[in-house]
């Protein structure tokens, strides 16, 4: 993974330098700076360390294939861009084991890496995995049963706490029932036993 790397007077000049050097946007990577000092006396100067962004994917890929290999799995993998999400999908001979009961396994991978990867650069950088469209259907039954819950909520005007959560699970059953008439969901509990409740709203 080349770590590009220049230091000067002002931060903006200096990543608008290295940009422009090596033909990139700052889409294209991430980036941290600090101040070298010089002297009691005398300003800092500062420097901007950058890496590119697909060099990260392919640096997260070759790892994750080292850690699945020992693990007596065979895996390829395809990069997918999703909205403003680039996704990192796996594809093995046993695509069970890579998610584990539950995603737990899949959870620990994306986890591993994102470390792997703050250690390597000094950065944190949100990586997203996935096992063939593990986490598409995933989405599809949260939304399924958020919508089937509302539901019953408008039947029965009695509130509902689904079964604890991550973040991401959380946002997807909210955005499922953004446009539902009556019906209110909120996140409620603490880490990692954060869930959502649906309720019954009376319009006004």
């Amino acid at each position: 993974m080349e770590k590009i790397s220049k230091t000067g007077k002002n931060f903006e000049d200096i990543l608008a330098s290295i940009l422009e050097e090596n033909n990139l946007t700052q889409d294209e990577v991430i980036y941290k700076t600090g101040t070298m000092k010089k002297g009691l006396f005398k300003s800092g100067t500062v420097e901007v360390i950058v890496y590119k962004k697909n060099d990260i994917y392919d640096f997260a890929k070759e790892f994750l294939k080292q850690v699945i290999n020992n693990l007596g799995l065979e895996v390829t993998f395809e990069t997918k861009k999703v909205d403003d999400r680039t996704i990192i999908k796996m594809y093995s001979n046993n695509n069970s084991v890579l998610i584990g009961h539950n995603g737990n396994t899949l959870k620990s991978l994306e986890n591993l890496v994102r470390q792997k990867i703050q250690l390597e650069t000094g950065m944190y950088f949100v990586i997203s995995l996935d096992v063939e469209n593990y986490k598409d259907k995933k989405i599809a039954k949260l939304e399924k049963l958020a919508k089937q819950t509302a539901k019953e909520v408008l039947k029965t005007k009695i509130e509902v706490h689904l079964e604890n959560m991550n973040s991401y699970e959380r946002r997807v059953v909210h955005n499922a029932l953004a446009n539902f008439k009556n019906i209110s969901s909120k996140s409620t509990g603490e880490e990692p036993n954060r869930h959502v409740v649906i309720s019954y709203i009376e319009e006004k």
